[in-house]
């Protein structure tokens, strides 16, 4: 992927003072010189960081910013080694929830839509992620968090939610319940934006039909803010990612050698915004490829699925790490998901500013 002017800029505004602001690229990056990165091709000869680089700096050795302008954390689980601390500014938090609000409004959620949130608060990017973007948007976010699945089935015909914010099981959970009650025709939903787990076509179909509701897949990871930096669009036919926030590459997962457009590989994540924990060249371990063109939606280039196994998004599979382990007047990059063949066209809208206030 050709890389921006206007991201080479952010990059090169991330990378003067990175060595300054934070204790682990200044290890990571040591012996390089980064005011010697001006092009693209200087770009793609910085190190990878991995998750075991994150890990090994835990609790706080991402922070990037003084202690006093960080205004929250976030971790993830650590359920396959030692958890991976974020650090969050305000304008962290703001970005955020800008990224998230624009994965509504590509869902055609509007304003006047009622966000049932059932993901799980706390430490776990999610359940705040989908809060801030309904709040960003204008939304009424309704934060059930998970389970209680009585009480979730009353609010959602009590308060007519039009959206479902779900794993890909709670929603099949929801789904089989509100068959079972014969509550079909007392519930007003219309659309499910789901992630965080791996399903595939059959489940998706099924939740569909049961709750007669269209469904979107949403893309993120907790070391870059959290589910919300991309969405897939009503042709159904991949995610778009904010690339005025987030620049991607696709590497051969064995050599780490930039892959051309088309060709499928690891994504590579660069953060080009964040301030708390910025993250240059993160392998993700998940597989995708960059597909020259235009969007069915009408959003310039897009690529295939993404698969990955074991986090989120649907079928997105996990390549094991070393030892088995837009914005209008920004493009939308695209992770194209084989299979998603439903399709029609909503609406454009204008988006928010970027670095305004919360």
């Amino acid at each position: 992927m050709e890389m921006t002017k206007e991201q080479l800029e952010l990059i090169a505004n991330q990378l003067a003072t990175i060595k300054e602001r934070s204790p682990f690229y200044a290890k990571k990056f040591e012996g390089i010189d980064v005011a010697d990165v001006r092009t693209q091709a200087d770009f793609e000869k910085l190190p990878f960081s991995e998750k075991d680089d994150l890990r090994a700096v835990y609790p706080l050795g991402l922070q990037a910013v003084p202690d006093e302008e960080v205004v929250r954390i976030h971790s993830s689980s650590g359920t396959t080694g030692t958890p991976v601390i974020i650090p969050y500014t305000q304008q962290d938090v703001i970005d955020w929830a800008t990224q998230f609000a624009r994965c509504y409004e590509m869902a055609g959620i509007t304003p006047l839509d009622r966000i049932q949130i059932t993901p799980g608060y706390g430490l776990w990017t999610a359940g705040i992620g989908f809060q801030l973007g309904a709040e960003r948007l204008g939304a009424m976010a309704i934060p059930m968090g998970p389970g209680n699945t009585e009480k979730q089935l009353k609010m959602m015909q009590d308060l007519k939610s039009t959206v479902i914010c779900a794993t890909s099981s709670y929603a099949l959970l929801l789904a089989e319940e509100i068959t079972k009650r014969n509550l079909r025709d007392k519930i007003h939903l219309k659309k499910g934006v789901i992630g965080s787990e791996r399903w595939g076509e059959k489940m998706r179909n099924r939740i569909q039909d049961e709750l007669g509701i269209e469904i979107y897949d949403i893309y993120g990871l907790t070391e870059v803010y959290g589910p919300g930096i991309g969405i897939s669009c009503d042709a159904h036919d991949g995610m778009h990612i904010w690339d005025d926030f987030v620049y991607i590459e696709i590497v051969d997962p064995e050599t780490g050698e930039v892959l051309p457009d088309g060709q499928e590989g690891e994504l590579v994540l660069t953060t080009l915004r964040k301030q708390g924990a910025p993250l240059i060249r993160y392998r993700t371990h998940d597989l995708t490829r960059i597909v020259p063109g235009t969007c069915a939606c009408g959003t310039h280039r897009h690529a295939h699925r993404a698969h990955r196994r074991h986090v989120q998004g649907e079928g997105l599979q996990h390549v094991p790490g070393p030892g088995g382990g837009g914005h209008q007047g920004h493009r939308r990059h695209q992770l194209r998901i084989p299979g998603d063949d439903r399709g029609r066209r909503w609406p454009r809208r204008a988006h928010r500013a970027v670095r305004d206030a919360a």
